[in-house]
Parts: C-alpha cells; structure tokens; sequence
C-alpha cells in the first residue's frame, strides 16, 4: 500500500493502536500528524518511530473533545504538510461500571472523548477533503460498539455513535472521493486489556475462533487497507478485526 506524498492524522497516536497505525501509514510512505491527550514522551517516541521510515512526522498536544484544539491542531497540520488525506479517529477512554452505579461525568467523559472528538476531528477535516476532492476517514470503534457489554454502557454507547458517525458521513460525501470506513477490534493486546484479571483474560480467549489474542499491528493493517487506494469503492463500512469473536 502506497501512501508517499500523502499526510495521516491519528488522534491518540502515543501508543498501542494509535502507534502501530501511525507505523503502518508511515511504513508506506505516508507523513504523520499524531495527537496526544497525555503522554509527551511517549507520543514523541511514536513521531520518531515513523520517522525512521524517511517520512515527516510530528506530535501535537490535543484534546479531541475541544473544538478550538482540534481547530488549532488541524491548522498546525496544514500549515506543516499543506493538506490533510486521512484521518484515523483512535483517541477513546474508558470509565467502566454498571449502569446502576455509573456517574454522570464518566458517562458524559467517555462519549466527550470518543464520540464527540470524532465528530470534531471529522468536521475540522470535511471542508480540506472536499477542496482537495479525496480523503480517507477511518473511525475506531469496538466490538463492543457492535454488540454491546454489560459493564461499558458509557463506551458501547459511544463507540456506536463512531459508526453512525462514519456512515452517515460516508452519504454525504461521497461524490466527492471521501470514504469513511470503521474498524472495530475486538480482543486486542494492548495496555488496557493486560490490566483485565487473568481469569476475565481466559474466558474471553476462549470465546475466539481463531484462538489467540490480537495484536495492535493486525488492527493497523486493516486500517491501512482502508486508508489505501486498494479501498476507493469500500465507504461506509464496518471491519471487525476480532479473529471472529462476534459471529
């Protein structure tokens, strides 16, 4: 997949998903802009990574959540790479517990982050697409997005919302080259997931035909492919990378 002389935004790029897409965009050529809530070191090592493919890579603060700093984000994007091609909408953030239990501020925190810094990214970056007549938007979502989970009504809610997000935006602009795709993953390991007790770990392996964990750079393939240009008559769909655990 060739993405030389293209620009990659990835919001929440430090680490896990957001870094293995970042290296997956960057290995083919791509220049990368990546965002980062927390975690400058991090973020800054994940620039550097990409770097080292020969491509311009650079690490800027952002709260997604904000529309001024997706604003002053996307500006300083443009102004260092003159234009903007794909957008990876990864940043998200949970606050688990039981509908019962849950306080308001974690539900209005988690659906601020994830669903509604998707919809600033994807605002901020509709009107350069459509100027320059093309762009991928590939939006994060989740099995749990898909199929639900009791103890995450806050997160399932808000990585529902991505896919409603990309296929209504997938209609309205696709005559003019944009696509807008979802990748939901399901059992992947990253650092969220090695915190889950050993035993919650094992039931959910079992419940996986293909019987293994995933890995963050399987979920970066498959936003790659949707990214690429192999992919210019997929929009509005959702790939679930979860080695079937959803069938």
């Amino acid at each position: 997949m060739n993405f030389e002389g293209k620009t990659a935004v990835v919001t929440g790029g430090s680490r896990g998903i957001g870094r293995a897409v970042c290296l997956e965009l960057a290995k083919g050529g791509a220049n990368v802009a990546l965002c980062y809530a927390e975690g400058e070191a991090s973020a800054q090592e994940t620039a550097a990574l990409c770097a080292e493919y020969g491509v311009r890579a650079i690490a800027l603060r952002c709260n997604v959540a904000s529309e001024a700093e997706v604003k002053t984000f996307m500006d300083a994007v443009v102004g260092e790479f003159k234009r903007i091609d794909i957008l990876v909408n990864n940043a998200g953030i949970t606050r688990d517990g039981l509908l019962m239990g849950m306080k308001e501020e974690d539900f209005d925190a988690v659906c601020d982050v994830n669903l509604k810094g998707a919809f600033l990214c994807m605002k901020a970056v509709s009107r350069i697409m459509m100027k320059q007549r093309y762009g991928r938007i590939v939006n994060i979502s989740s099995v749990v997005g898909v199929h639900g989970n009791a103890g995450q009504i806050n997160y399932a809610a808000s990585k529902a919302g991505v896919i409603g997000l990309a296929k209504s935006m997938a209609k309205e602009l696709g005559g003019r080259q944009i696509t807008v795709n979802v990748v939901a993953p399901g059992f992947i390991d990253t650092d969220m997931t090695a915190q889950m007790p050993e035993k919650v770990r094992e039931g959910l392996l079992s419940q996986i035909p293909a019987k293994r964990i995933g890995t963050a750079q399987d979920v970066a393939r498959a936003v790659a492919f949707l990214a690429s240009d192999l992919a210019e008559y997929v929009t509005g769909q959702v790939l679930c990378v979860d080695g079937g655990m959803g069938m």
